[in-house]
């Protein structure tokens, strides 16, 4: 064998120890990049003869899978391209039937109203045309008498036809009541407002129902007087204590309970019924919340651990580290019968919507705090009722998602 071509084959054979050692685990220390010294000295490593075939159909065998690798890739590109395509035709066809929908039924309205049209039209030409005949009449009657005054006495004697004296026409009443159904028409364009409102909530709503995730209550943080139903999904306040064991991770003073799911990366949306409680906060909390007290480092929103949205005697508010927001509620803008969260975990971004509406509550984001907000820990989804002795319901229910 040739100097230069052993040469080259060592530098083959000292790359692939590296990858092999690499592989094993073993520690593998190198500047990056890669100085020109280490590049002579791993040159310069002389094998054995008798390992030179072994490294040589160690490389062939690595040179094979890389190969096969390769062309697993590249149809892997090709099917994207053709999967791609698909799933755009699908969504295509999805939007068409909706559109086909949408332009039926606004031809159907069209027609009922144009059909309304023709009827009301063809009532109002029948009383135009007796109206027109009477109106004829009173000019044959009106140009006679002027006739006869200019007319000989003689031809005064002559009789006058019997419905010469009596041409008034009693105007119908009924005629007032010819006209087009608007009444039907404002009740129609309110049933399509609501309509286009829902679609267009729906629609937004449709990329979080995306990232829905499956939320039930940890029973081990709920408080003593919280019964959680056996799916796991309901949360209801009693006035007395559960018969349930002491857990560490239980809320000891505070009427709160934790989600059993930890959000750690990627994005995440629930909902949650509250209509059938008069006071509650919903939010979200690092597992590391504290569960012992009354204390502001066990609240929702009162500390650094917890973020929430809260409705308590007709107030609704945001907090976050104890400071909070007040959010409006009007007859316009009522507190919500449903509350969505949706969680972008790298983003630090956590958002509250009314889920009937689509309406964005509140956004954590870099609003509380001037750095840009980011999440240090797992977050869990969290709950409260207030005190047991306010008037009202006290049930909470986690909506279901599944598609």
């Amino acid at each position: 064998m040739a100097e230069k071509d052993f040469r080259s084959l060592s530098e083959e054979i000292s790359s692939f120890c590296l990858v092999a050692e690499a592989r094993s685990g073993t520690q593998v220390i190198q500047p990056f990049p890669r100085s020109p010294k280490l590049i002579r000295r791993t040159g310069a490593i002389s094998p054995k003869p008798l390992e030179l075939p072994v490294w040589l159909e160690d490389l062939k065998k690595e040179r094979k899978r890389t190969e096969y690798h390769l062309e697993s890739i590249k149809k892997r590109q090709a099917n994207l391209n053709t999967s791609s395509e698909a799933m755009k035709q699908q969504v295509q066809e999805c939007f068409e039937e909706l559109l086909m929908a949408l332009q039926r039924d606004e031809k159907a309205v069209l027609d009922m109203i144009e059909q309304d049209r023709r009827e009301t039209s063809s009532k109002l030409n029948r009383i135009l045309q007796d109206w027109n005949q009477h109106l004829g009449l009173l000019q044959k009657h009106i140009s006679t008498i002027q006739s006869a005054q200019q007319s000989s006495a003689e031809s005064m004697k002559q009789p006058f036809p019997e419905d010469f004296t009596s041409c008034h026409k009693k105007l119908d009443p009924a005629e007032e009541e010819i006209k087009m159904n608007e009444e039907r028409i404002q009740k129609l364009m309110k049933v399509l407002r609501n309509i286009s409102k829902d679609l267009k909530t729906q629609l937004q709503r449709k990329n979080l129902l995306l990232d829905s995730s499956n939320v039930v209550f940890d029973k081990r943080t709920c408080h003593k007087q919280i019964k959680v139903t056996s799916e796991g999904r309901g949360l209801c306040l009693s006035s007395e204590d559960c018969n349930i064991p002491n857990d560490p991770l239980r809320f000891d003073q505070l009427y709160c309970a934790l989600g059993t799911v930890a959000v750690k990366s990627g994005q995440h949306y629930w909902e949650v019924d509250v209509h059938c409680c008069s006071s509650w906060a919903v939010g979200m909390a690092y597992g590391s919340l504290q569960r012992r007290g009354r204390e502001k480092g066990a609240k929702l929103g009162r500390n650094r651990c917890s973020w929430s949205l809260e409705f308590q005697d007709g107030h609704l508010t945001a907090w976050h580290n104890d400071r909070h927001v007040a959010l409006p509620v009007t007859a316009a803008r009522a507190a919500p019968n449903r509350v969505g969260v949706f969680v972008k975990y790298q983003k630090g971004r956590l958002v509250f919507y009314d889920a009937e509406t689509m309406r964005t509550l509140q956004e954590f984001s870099a609003v509380f705090d001037r750095a840009h907000h980011q999440f240090t820990e797992p977050l869990y989804p969290a709950f409260r009722f207030f005190s047991p002795k306010d008037k009202g319901h006290h049930h909470m229910e986690i909506c279901n998602l599944s598609l």
